[in-house]
């Protein structure tokens, strides 16, 4: 019966997927909660090669949903669903990627504070995200979804009031405008991790709206 299983699509191998994809985007965001503790502390053990490591597997899980779609005659979720929950997955730990290089090669002072409370909401959002992608395996719990939603567009909307908060004091700061125009540079690129995480939120409610 095993066969029949699988040519039913009900075996757990894309929500396995789908959660190993959620869980290394939580974990790239942990780790850059730690790569600014290391800056603060002046350590000079923070290296790329953690984040670098997190992107491939995010990549590597996708490129497994991918061989899983192609050799699956019917999928437990619609394919066009698990393909772009897949794609959003994997743009949380290639955002926090390219986050961490751009910090590494900054000549100046990094404002670790600064950049503390957006890591915080950046946490916040991928831990939302992680859980409404596990809640998939269990069906349309839709209130759960929504709860974790919440949670998820609070964190969103805080990440966007920090970031308007550290513009200001940018603009008002003692920076020359190379510093102003790098920091903002980083300020927004930070805001768009958050963003990462969002839209992967509006996927997940999509699906479980489509199966309610």
């Amino acid at each position: 019966m095993i066969w029949l299983k699988k040519l039913l699509g009900r075996d757990d191998k894309f929500f396995d997927l789908l959660e190993a994809g959620a869980e290394e985007a939580k974990a790239s965001v942990a780790l850059f909660s730690g790569f600014l503790e290391a800056i603060a502390s002046g350590s000079s053990a923070a290296k790329l090669d953690e984040f670098i490591t997190t992107r491939r597997k995010e990549k590597r899980i996708r490129h497994l949903t991918t061989e899983a779609l192609s050799k699956t005659f019917v999928t437990p979720l619609e394919r066009e669903d698990i393909e772009a929950l897949s794609f959003a997955l994997y743009r949380i730990p290639k955002q926090i990627e390219k986050i961490v290089e751009r910090l590494s090669i900054y000549p100046g002072r990094v404002p670790h504070e600064a950049f503390k409370r957006q890591a915080e909401l950046m946490l916040q959002a991928a831990e939302a995200v992680a859980f409404m992608v596990k809640q998939l395996r269990g069906g349309t719990h839709i209130e759960k979804i929504r709860e974790a939603n919440d949670r998820l567009q609070f964190a969103e909307g805080e990440a966007d009031k920090v970031m308007l908060g550290l513009l200001k004091d940018l603009y008002h700061g003692p920076y020359d405008a190379k510093e102003l125009v790098i920091l903002q540079e980083l300020f927004e690129m930070v805001e768009q991790a958050v963003d990462r995480c969002r839209n992967a939120g509006n996927i997940v409610v999509q699906i479980v709206l489509k199966h309610s």
